[in-house]
């Protein structure tokens, strides 16, 4: 069928508004009639930089109305409405104990620009084959993807709103709820307030903690971090004056655990070091093939932990409607960190995203 998408065809270009030829779902596809989708660090790190090869249509935190379904599929039915997250194989160890975000062959279709049958869906005017992204696509009008790619969820609730819940949304508030679980009256420190950061931050109200930290150096997402829950919060720029900060504000205590979403060096540092003794900090930084040094001594001898976070290590099938739950409840509002652009409009949402004019841009069909 043919449907309009949004291609790159070079590294740091632009992305190009085509008229492409999408193939009909297979037997455990849907196919998906587009309403939202929110564009992440990911879509513009892979348009720049990443490994997937162009041309290719990206865009992975999209939601819509399945319209058809292959022959067996059991999870979603036409007329439902998804929300997509990462793709993950359903048998493998890590999926079959729970842990879908660490499938053995995630990085495989998410990134590597074809299906997990190996083919690849879309065709340009020119009939140049089309690499696909998270097994989806979702900077498109139509959508082609596994039923595992799909979480369905409530019809009172705007749609096109609902789609950064299954990557950048669930990740920050999954970091949060499911692994570094602070208790009732704990500390947390937040590094980055991004939409990933704001997530955690309105996950650690919902947990209950006392003294909730945001850390960024832009005025306009601290103030965002304070509506959404925050109890205190430091300007990035404030450099290695941050641990000394955070310690001031627990008394020299340190908070139970930290979350680390910038990758910049000197505030990875602060999230550890500035950890009370046995605390935990969770980090979801992509610095691509960047390092980052940081002294063991700040692991060695304190009983702190370091741990890595894919997609919030969620069960998206279980948490994305819990998320939708706290929505509903007035607990997660994910509408304020949201701004909307028509589909046409997304080479702008990019760049406000990319220079920080807008927390989450979400483009509309």
């Amino acid at each position: 069928m043919k449907i309009k998408a949004a291609v790159v065809y070079e590294r740091k270009g632009s992305f190009v508004l085509k008229n492409v030829e999408l193939a009909e779902p297979r037997e455990t596809e849907i196919l998906v009639r587009m309403a939202g989708c929110g564009i992440c660090h990911n879509d513009l790190f892979t348009k720049d930089e990443g490994a997937v090869p162009l041309p290719a249509v990206l865009g992975h935190e999209g939601s819509g109305v399945v319209e058809r379904i292959g022959n067996s599929v059991t999870m979603v039915s036409p007329g439902d409405h998804v929300v997509f997250c990462s793709y993950s194989c359903g048998v493998c160890e890590p999926c079959l104990t729970g842990h879908p975000a660490a499938c053995v062959r995630s990085g495989e279709v998410n990134f590597g620009g074809a299906y997990a049958d190996g083919t690849r869906r879309l065709k340009d005017e020119e009939g140049r084959e089309l690499s696909c992204f998270f097994g989806q696509s979702s900077f498109a009008t139509w959508v082609v993807a596994d039923q595992r790619s799909a979480v369905k969820v409530d019809k009172d609730v705007d749609l096109a709103m609902l789609g950064p819940l299954g990557c950048g949304l669930q990740t920050g508030a999954g970091a949060v709820l499911n692994v570094l679980k602070p208790g009732a009256g704990d500390t947390i420190a937040v590094f980055g307030c991004g939409s990933v950061g704001l997530s955690a931050v309105m996950a650690a109200k919902i947990a209950g903690c006392s003294t909730i930290i945001g850390i960024d150096a832009a005025p306009v997402k601290l103030d965002a971090a304070k509506e959404l829950g925050a109890t205190h919060v430091i300007g990035g720029a404030e450099g290695p004056d941050i641990t000394a900060k955070i310690l001031e504000i627990t008394n020299g205590r340190g908070t139970d655990c930290s979350f680390e979403t910038t990758g910049v060096e000197t505030l990875f540092m602060a999230a550890i070091e500035s950890l009370r003794m046995g605390g935990a900090c969770g980090t979801v930084a992509s610095t691509g093939t960047r390092t980052l040094d940081f002294r063991l001594s700040s692991l060695m001898g304190s009983s702190k932990k370091l741990v890595g976070i894919v997609q919030g290590d969620s069960v998206p099938w279980l948490f994305i409607p819990k998320l939708i739950r706290f929505y509903k409840e007035g607990r997660f509002p994910i509408d304020k960190l949201i701004r909307y652009y028509p589909f046409e409009e997304i080479n702008k949402a990019a760049a406000d995203a990319h220079g920080g004019a807008v927390i989450k841009p979400v483009l509309r069909f």
